[in-house]
């Protein structure tokens, strides 16, 4: 199998539920300059960055679930939100309880002063470049956003996006995690992101793999040729895996792409 790029989302995959790295990856991706290696997060890209330690200069980066591509340190993708679904959006989050949006852009995320501070440090594990702002829309439409990532209080993820099911055509959203949902143009996704790197590199999607755990992995594994849901993922995103992988708590990753 000749592999050129392999795909990693981070949470639940990667990285156990420690937030660890697996002791051997560092090694691994030394020894292997001729794959494109791509962390594919609906993290932060400064985030990510910090993430990897002194390993961050060895990555492509598909951030904020695929509507930001980073390629040292140069913009190779953006999915802009237009100013107007911005603030349709805004205006209605701030008619609802027990949500605190952030609005993600090229330069960094935006959150209300008067966040509660449980959730502030909740956020902060996953943006670090984060700025409380007495007008979160004012000051975000100064930058590129590309994503408004939503904290839920109580686990009702569910229940909130389907406060959003009557959104314009042109957006989505996507249940990201077990308190997280994130709002984003509908072609933005950590696909369309590989798809971008693709192109770039000239790399066909059977040259590729990818390795994800939860529902906004769908299009990142339907993007490459061999595709891995970890044992721990979603039921559905196993019906779209080719194949399944160990645990992340077992180093699932590491078990697959040592023995390839």
């Amino acid at each position: 199998m000749d592999i050129k790029l392999t795909a990693f989302d981070m949470d639940g995959t990667l990285l156990n539920d420690k937030k660890e790295l697996p002791a051997d990856f560092p090694e691994w991706v030394k020894k292997h300059p001729e794959i494109k290696k791509v962390i594919a997060s609906g993290r932060q890209y400064y985030t990510l960055r910090d993430n990897m330690g002194e390993l961050k200069d060895e990555f492509l980066y598909v951030a904020e679930n695929g509507a930001i591509v980073y390629g040292k340190g140069e913009t190779l993708y953006c999915d802009e939100i237009m100013p107007e679904d911005l603030r349709y959006c805004v205006e209605r989050l701030n008619r609802m309880e027990g949500v605190y949006p952030m609005l993600c852009g090229i330069d960094g995320a935006y959150i209300s002063q008067g966040t509660k501070e449980e959730v502030y440090c909740e956020a902060s594990m996953y943006y670090h470049q984060l700025t409380k702002c007495e007008n979160v829309l004012d000051a975000a439409l100064q930058d590129r956003v590309v994503k408004i990532a939503i904290y839920v209080e109580n686990y009702q993820v569910e229940k909130a996006a389907k406060a959003f099911e009557d959104l314009p055509d042109r957006l989505a959203v996507v249940v990201s995690g077990d308190s997280w949902i994130d709002i984003a143009n509908r072609s933005a996704n950590k696909g369309a992101g590989i798809a971008a790197i693709q192109r770039k590199f000239q790399i066909m999607p059977e040259e590729c793999m990818a390795f994800g755990d939860y529902l906004n992995d769908v299009e990142l594994l339907r993007s490459c040729g061999e595709s891995y849901c970890m044992e721990n993922g979603h039921p559905l995103l196993k019906r779209i895996a080719r194949h399944i992988a160990p645990s992340n708590n077992e180093c699932g990753v590491m078990q697959i792409i040592n023995k390839i």
